[in-house]
């Protein structure tokens, strides 16, 4: 195809001359740079009409005046969107006559194209809109809206992630006791206020009971030096509530040198006692060959007696109380130890050596008061200030409070040395000397003795 040079036009009073058929006019502003060229602004301006090109004419037409006169066969260069016969691009439109190639209108689309600064149409005449690239992994802000996997940073969730405490929607359990369970239960159900504060503390000393110690076992004596302020008792209820709310295996063993009374507070008898088990203890390799030397019936406590017959010249020595604590470390997570009377003992210094925590009873009258503060002197005074600071002391008031003693004060001198005292009040079970059911203890009784598990698994923990 011949391309004809741009005649330079005449006189323009209106701004809009004629251009003769047959002629092309660069609207890209290279005409201009001749002479007689038309500058970029005056082809912008310029309006030219095109009724019919011959063949082998090219008639340009520009935007100004493409509104009124572009027709529906005609294309548009790159940048310039015609709907409905409405240009809208500031790019020229050309228009197709007879004899013209779609490779001219190409090339002819390229040089305007290349003067404005875009990217010519294709050969169908379709605009190209210039989209921005997106990565692989951007995701726009409609995707972002749409429902789907949810994105983390740490990938999909395992299927362990769905428990019940997610999944499940539990409704609020029924108060326990008292005026709020009547209320709740006349009601329907529909009024629930929940436990009352004194209840939910003590579901969280239980809860504080059963934490985990670990796979080491735990060794608690429990002591006194003097006889009859309720050692044995406070050894059973402590090891009776332990072993109800724990899930291990919870043993207390009497090692009273001389004749204990352990086996007479707990339930059940068993046939063997502690000295049968150091006798055969390169024998007993199983749980279920120790079971047989304990005695266990209507609690989960395991009791190891001690031996009861007065023909026994040989008492329990620290040699023997070492052999069996090492065979019930296998087996069991807490061992509470019934200590005798005497401090001075064999035996008492591999108690010593093996506790992690200590339980100090001591009575509501004076003597029995003042022989338990002594008893915290005397392990200072060999070195065991370790045990003292975190020593829990039970003040038994199995005589009662019908007695001209001062018990707070009592209290307020062990808290002054030891971290944790408890009161054991008056309790007709208890004092009838016979053997312990929980089931049969006041509220109170049974809360303090709760209350003194919690303290010493508190103290294990840190052991």
């Amino acid at each position: 195809m011949t391309q004809t040079n741009t005649p330079k036009p005449g006189p323009r009073p209106d701004r809009r001359p004629s251009i003769s058929q047959g002629s092309v006019v660069d609207v890209a502003g290279e005409a201009g740079a001749g002479p007689g060229g038309v500058s970029p602004a005056d082809a912008a301006d310029a309006a030219v009409t095109s009724d019919v090109a011959p063949a082998g004419d090219i008639s340009v037409v520009t935007v100004s005046d493409g509104q009124d006169r572009t027709s529906a066969g005609s294309l548009s260069a790159v940048g310039g969107v015609v709907q409905q016969g409405t240009v809208t691009s500031a790019m020229p439109v050309v228009t197709a006559g007879p004899g013209v190639t779609v490779s001219d209108i190409d090339e002819l689309s390229a040089t305007g194209a290349a003067a404005a600064g875009t990217e010519p149409a294709d050969a169908s005449g379709a605009a190209t809109a210039a989209e921005p690239a997106t990565e692989p992994g951007d995701i726009s802000e409609e995707a972002k809206d749409l429902p789907g996997r949810r994105e983390r940073p740490e990938g999909p969730e395992p299927a362990a992630a769905l428990t019940a405490d997610r999944l499940l929607t539990r409704a609020a359990a029924a108060p326990v006791s008292g005026w709020r369970r009547w209320l709740y239960q006349a009601t329907l159900g529909y009024v629930n206020l929940g436990d009352s504060d004194q209840v939910r503390i003590q579901r969280a000393m239980e809860h504080r009971i059963a934490m985990r110690l670990g796979e080491r076992t735990r060794y608690v004596p429990v002591l006194s030096r003097k006889g009859g302020v309720g050692k044995t008792t406070v050894t059973t209820l402590l090891g009776m509530v332990l072993a109800e709310l724990r899930e291990d295996r919870i043993i207390a063993m009497d090692a009273n040198p001389d004749r204990g009374t352990l086996s007479d507070r707990s339930p059940g008898r068993a046939d063997f006692t502690a000295r049968q088990l150091v006798k055969d203890r390169f024998t007993v390799d199983s749980f279920a060959q120790l079971s047989n030397y304990t005695a266990r019936e209507g609690s989960r406590l395991d009791v190891l007696a001690s031996d009861t017959d007065p023909m026994v010249a040989h008492a329990f020595d620290d040699s023997d109380y070492r052999a069996v604590t090492d065979i019930l470390g296998r087996y069991y997570s807490i061992v509470l130890t019934d200590s005798g009377t005497g401090m001075v003992h064999s035996v008492m210094k591999g108690t010593l050596e093996k506790a992690d925590a200590v339980v100090l009873v001591s009575g509501g009258s004076v003597d029995e008061a003042r022989l338990a503060s002594e008893t915290l002197s005397w392990l200072e005074a060999h070195g065991r200030q370790d045990l003292v600071a975190k020593a829990t002391v039970v003040i038994n008031m199995a005589a009662g409070n019908r007695t001209l003693v001062n018990i707070d004060e009592i209290e307020q001198h062990f808290l002054s040395r030891v971290k944790n005292v408890v009161r054991i009040p008056h309790d007709r079970h208890l004092a009838e000397g016979s053997r312990i059911r929980l089931g049969q203890l006041k509220p109170a009784t049974r809360a303090a003795a709760v209350e003194l598990a919690a303290l010493v698994v508190d103290e294990l923990q840190q052991a």
